[in-house]
């Protein structure tokens, strides 16, 4: 496949991943209530699998929330998605950087500046 088909192709990739893509990592917990009498409270099984999602926000803290059960199926694809979409990100940025160098070789060689000692 040439260069420039691939490069479509990741574009387009990154688009549509880019739509439903969920910045996070997911975690699973199990909780113990505040009844009392529960059987989480003994040696019962605690309340779960609740499913959050924790992140760096814009101030390098680690923070997160909860995601309600009707959510979770979706969450999953969005943080797989964003997963993705990172290194599809880093194939695109490596085609630029060959893109780029093959341009300024080509330049040079047309200029006549030939390559360097």
């Amino acid at each position: 496949m040439q260069q420039a088909e691939r490069r479509r192709r990741l574009v387009l990739e990154i688009q549509r991943l880019a739509e439903v893509a969920i910045f996070g990592t997911l975690s699973t917990t199990y909780r113990t209530c505040g009844r009392s009498g529960c059987h989480c409270q003994g040696s019962g099984p605690k309340h779960g699998p609740h499913l959050n999602v924790s992140y760096r926000g814009e101030e390098g803290k680690t923070t997160g929330y909860y995601v309600p059960l009707a959510a979770q199926r979706a969450t999953r694809q969005g943080v797989a998605a964003w997963e993705k979409l990172q290194s599809r990100l880093r194939q695109l940025a490596q085609l630029n950087k060959e893109q780029i160098l093959q341009q300024a070789r080509e330049s040079r060689r047309s200029s006549g500046l030939g390559s360097r000692p």
